[in-house]
């Protein structure tokens, strides 16, 4: 007798291995720990396999669980395009998105997958711009939602988080020893005041070492060892890594990762979007 795979256990299983985490995963799919825990126990014991291997706060996949995660996909886009072409035709259009480059990772990108398998017919612009321009730009209507990383929260935001700055090094680096202390920052980096307030306050020397328009200038100098940087805790990339200072630097304030919608009330896919990401965000 042929058996059939369950499709809400196959997602749960797909958004741990994505999120690196239950955790995470249940955050974005708006699930206890316990709920995607016990679905995912319930698909191995239906398959008579392990899917994962469990070391402390963190979870990666067995060889068992990779083969089966390329055919989990697959049977969720199916399903999903399946749903997409015979209801929700009502739900079409485009949504614009904007994003700090910093904070899009990691997220953005497990909210926008799991909005599109809810809506696939409607198309997300993603612009990845400062905070100073994003709410510039939402001023004029020109985006529906934005994320900002500021001091404050200005009337009609929504509070996300609260998270510390940290500074930003290659990855056993030693460009943090180096006085004058070399920065990378962008021209119109929302940190870059208050990390120069931060160490002339401390009497530390530094010079500006690299400055720039482009995030990928500031990314390729700070990865070369060439300078420091400034980010949110937990937003760090794989090139580099939070520095060890042992207080040679100074401490960092907290920032605040605001969220502002236009009409969220009158837009269910608005509604729906502002809810993925203020649940991905209680997770990070």
């Amino acid at each position: 007798m042929a058996r059939n795979m369950d499709m809400t256990a196959l997602r749960s299983f797909v958004a741990v291995a994505d999120a690196g985490g239950v955790t995470r995963a249940a955050g974005l799919l708006n699930l206890t720990q316990s709920a995607v825990s016990m679905q995912l126990k319930r698909l191995e014991e239906a398959l008579d396999l392990s899917l994962f291997e469990r070391a402390h706060r963190t979870v990666s996949l067995t060889a068992s669980g990779e083969q089966l995660l390329g055919y989990a996909r697959k049977m969720l886009s199916l399903n999903d395009e399946a749903l997409s072409r015979l209801t929700a035709q009502e739900f079409e259009g485009e949504i614009t998105l904007g994003v700090p480059h910093d904070i899009v990772y990691p997220a953005i990108p497990q909210v926008l997958r799991r909005l599109h398998e809810m809506y696939p017919r409607i198309r997300v612009q993603l612009l990845s711009s400062f905070t100073r321009a994003l709410k510039g730009q939402f001023d004029r209507g020109e985006v529906d939602v934005i994320l900002t990383t500021e001091d404050h929260c200005d009337p009609g935001g929504k509070i996300l988080c609260e998270k510390p700055l940290i500074w930003l090094g290659a990855p056993g680096g030693q460009a943090w020893r180096q006085r004058p202390l070399r920065l990378a920052f962008e021209k119109n980096c929302i940190f870059r005041k208050g990390a120069i307030e931060a160490l002339d306050a401390a009497g530390i020397p530094w010079e500006m070492g690299v400055e720039s328009n482009s995030s990928r200038t500031i990314d390729a100098s700070v990865s070369a060892d060439l300078a420091v940087h400034v980010m949110i805790e937990g937003s760090e990339p794989d090139y580099a890594e939070r520095i060890a200072h042992g207080g040679a630097l100074p401490e960092l304030r907290t920032t605040k990762v605001n969220m502002y919608a236009r009409n969220p009330d009158k837009s269910e896919v608005i509604t729906e979007l502002t809810g993925l990401i203020e649940q991905a965000w209680k997770t990070f």
